[in-house]
């Protein structure tokens, strides 16, 4: 099969995360403004809600892929994470308090938790090794279309209803209901060998601290290496408010995210290919220097030229990394628990993107956004560094 030609499966799990992300940032980049003037919530119940969904996202990342190694079966898991997360949308236009806001968000993210590690399991069933780069890339890039165009189509809508948050976020069910049935009617989920671990339902591993253990030591180290990329990658709400700082207007503030996701969307599937082609790890290294640099521009440069400067590395650094990552552990992790290593990877990077978040936040607050961003760039030449060293 040629390079060109991926798997008609992997397409359609692209257009599922599309689909899903243009509804989700349709509803999230409203909804702290919804919160606080709709619903009349206080900025300390905005973070606890945002709080408690990502750290309940992340705990669920964990569960579900283990459970999708011992089932056997990734879509079902898959279609149930999607499917509750498209029945919390219509909860957001009715909802008249914060508690109900906070109980949609507890399942939109839910539903993300159960989906993410068996998806991304998914990927390495339906996809022949030599394309796993190409297959993470695709999906990632698919995905982060998604991410902003949900932004300029929620902007786009309250032109339309001229300032009617319920009538965006009712519209927003609509995109998460055809995410829902591309993955329904249009992913095949490929039969397990009967005699594999993977097939043998005897065979199918547990949960626990045997079955971790069983996680080959390069996977254990990738994920050590990982943790001070993440570190340095923390919420791009800092992006935001950097472009803020050095002048740009508060009406304009999303077109920080949007450069953002448009440079990553645009990187994330070449990247994916080439790392078919070169060591994987070698790519990562790249990625982690271009980190470096982003960091570095945000940190010292004192204009809106050097702030999008930054963001644009940003972008290039999610586009080389994060399909990368994805596609290193489905080399490194043993077919039967390729669930659960996604499940670890996905629960780790959450806890310390939480870290790093509240650190970046701590480091503004007290020494100003030089230190935060200075920050970033020391976690992710360690980053280089641990790549680069020692090669073997």
């Amino acid at each position: 099969m040629s390079q060109s030609r991926l798997p008609a499966g992997i397409w359609m799990l692209g257009f599922v995360s599309l689909f899903m992300d243009v509804s989700s940032e349709m509803i999230h980049g409203l909804l702290p403004v919804f919160l606080t003037t709709v619903v009349g919530a206080s900025a300390f119940m905005v973070g606890l809600i945002e709080g408690l969904a990502e750290a309940t996202a992340s705990f669920m990342k964990l569960v579900s892929g283990a459970w999708s190694d011992r089932s056997g079966k990734r879509k079902p898991l898959a279609l149930l994470g999607y499917g509750l997360a498209a029945l919390s949308k219509p909860l957001f236009p009715l909802a008249d308090s914060a508690l109900t806001v906070l109980l949609a968000r507890l399942a939109d993210r839910v539903g993300k938790g159960i989906r993410g590690a068996p998806r991304d399991a998914l990927v390495a069933d339906l996809t022949p090794p030599a394309q796993r780069g190409a297959a993470y890339g695709l999906r990632q890039a698919l995905d982060t279309v998604g991410a902003f165009v949900g932004p300029l189509l929620a902007i786009g809508l309250m032109v339309v209803f001229a300032g009617d948050i319920r009538a965006v976020f009712a519209v927003a069910i609509i995109p998460a209901l055809i995410s829902v049935a591309i993955l329904l009617l249009g992913v095949r989920e490929p039969e397990r060998a009967a005699g594999s671990p993977a097939g043998s339902a005897a065979q199918r591993p547990r949960f626990g601290l045997a079955t971790l253990r069983r996680l080959p030591r390069p996977f254990w180290l990738l994920m050590a290496v990982s943790a001070p990329f993440t570190l340095a990658r923390f919420s791009e709400a800092f992006l935001i408010l950097r472009a803020q700082s050095v002048g740009l207007a508060i009406a304009l503030a999303p077109l920080a995210l949007v450069v953002m996701n448009l440079v990553y969307s645009l990187s994330a599937y070449p990247a994916g290919r080439l790392s078919d082609r070169v060591p994987r790890t070698r790519l990562l290294a790249w990625g982690c220097a271009v980190l470096v640099a982003a960091n570095v521009c945000l940190a010292w440069g004192d204009t809106l030229a050097w702030a999008f400067a930054g963001i644009v590395l940003w972008g290039l650094h999610m586009g080389l990394t994060e399909g990368l990552l994805a596609a290193l552990v489905a080399d490194l992790a043993p077919a039967e628990l390729r669930g659960t290593g996604f499940g670890v990877m996905h629960f780790l990077r959450g806890v310390l993107l939480l870290v790093a978040s509240a650190l970046a936040g701590a480091l503004w607050s007290g020494f100003g956004p030089a230190a935060t961003f200075a920050a970033g760039a020391a976690f992710s030449l360690l980053a280089v560094i641990a790549l680069a060293w020692p090669r073997r």
